[in-house]
């Protein structure tokens, strides 16, 4: 295995997450039902009495189903069960990305949190416009990031500067991934920072 090859591995597994509590999850519930209905074959070919139901009660009680059962009530055990498929499809579909983004690097794997990236975009925003911490707050997504910049009252904020210096930041990482800066400079401002 190749060095290169190795690298994309360990980057997709720390930026993707595992399905593994979804797949125990399942495969527990089918367990625990086949286990029973082996269970009750085995205890009805040896003559003894059934845990629950046997397989002749059971089969009688599927038949009966129909019969017993309101149209509306086997719709909307329809429905719950397709919900079921449905929800358990998309789970084992869905991309199941994590808040990180890796980032690029000869000699190996960097993968950096979302939050980190963020806080190294506001200081940066925050020291190209001459700003108090609490004043810019940062947003990173999965392909957007999203600065928001609240001036001092009566001081405008250079809202070009900003945005070169947050796109400007965000090339030095050289992310795997394009991700688009957008600054957003509020109307108002902040008293006393």
């Amino acid at each position: 295995m190749n060095a290169e090859r190795t690298k994309r591995r360990l980057i997709r597994r720390e930026t993707h997450s595992s399905r593994a509590a979804a797949s125990i999850a399942a495969a527990a519930v089918l367990a625990a039902g086949f286990l029973w209905l082996a269970s009750e074959a085995v205890l009805a070919l040896l003559g003894g009495n059934a845990l629950l139901a046997g397989p002749a009660q059971l089969g009688r009680w599927l038949a009966g189903i129909p019969a017993a059962t309101l149209p509306a009530g086997l719709m909307a055990a329809g429905a719950g069960m397709a919900l079921l498929g449905v929800l358990l499809l998309g789970t084992a579909l869905r991309a199941g990305h994590l808040p990180r983004h890796a980032l690029d690097s000869e000699r190996s794997a960097i993968v950096a949190d979302d939050d980190v990236i963020a806080a190294a975009l506001s200081a940066r925003a925050r020291r190209t416009a001459g700003l108090a911490p609490g004043q810019v707050t940062t947003t990173v997504g999965h392909r957007s990031v999203h600065v928001r910049v609240r001036p001092t009252s009566g001081l405008p904020a250079d809202g070009a500067a900003i945005s070169a210096a947050v796109a400007s930041e965000l090339a030095s990482y050289a992310m795997d991934r394009r991700i688009a800066p957008r600054v957003t400079i509020s109307r108002e401002g902040v008293l006393g920072q």
